[in-house]
């Protein structure tokens, strides 16, 4: 028995186009956004996949980018969970500052570090090992034990929130999950094992 798990980052959202620091702070989709959240729930359905279960962060984005998702699927009247376990990394004193801006402030090698660093938090902030500290333990609580059990999950969340998972189920390095990049709006999906394992990433 596997469990299929589906993660999607939210779709573009008005403070990615603004090229803006967002974290926990609570912008809408753009209208590219809300296109890629539905090509998104298009695709799935013309694969034939139905999730048991859906899960989202506690932040606006994600939350529309499901919704529309799920109405291009033609499923209404199901339970959602929201948790802030799922948000994205709280980018501190960075947020809501032009990453331009904050390159001009502190400098372009500091504001690389934070961003690309995996336990370097930027002030007020956390790292990603920050965010991986909260994330997977929910994950392992909460949904490892509906995959265990054969259902298929959904999650729309964030980028870096989809990061500590890709890092703990893909078994990568902080160098490695720290190169990849997860697009608005794409989904990456993967058949977990009766032990919780990773069996295959599958491709739409």
């Amino acid at each position: 028995m596997t469990g299929t798990l589906i993660l999607v980052r939210h779709g573009q959202s008005e403070w990615n186009l603004k090229n803006l620091f967002t974290g926990w702070r609570n912008p809408d989709l753009t209208e590219l956004g809300q296109t890629e959240a539905r090509a998104t729930g298009k695709a799935l359905k013309a694969h034939g996949i139905v999730p048991d279960l859906y899960y989202t962060s506690a932040l606006r984005r994600a939350q529309h980018t499901l919704d529309l998702m799920l109405e291009e699927m033609d499923i209404l009247n199901v339970t959602i969970t929201r948790n802030i376990a799922l948000n994205e990394r709280d980018y501190g004193d960075l947020s809501g500052l032009n990453k331009d801006d904050a390159r001009d402030k502190w400098g372009e090698e500091q504001v690389l570090v934070w961003r690309r660093s995996f336990d370097v938090p930027p002030p007020g902030g956390e790292s990603l090992k920050d965010t991986a500290a909260r994330t997977l333990p929910y994950y392992d609580a909460e949904i490892v034990p509906q995959l265990k059990a054969g259902k298929t999950v959904l999650i729309a969340a964030h980028g870096n929130s989809l990061r500590a998972l890709v890092m703990a189920i893909e078994g990568l390095t902080p160098d490695e999950i720290l190169k990849r990049e997860i697009g608005t709006g794409e989904p990456t999906i993967y058949k977990i094992g009766a032990d919780g394992a990773l069996v295959e990433r599958v491709e739409l």
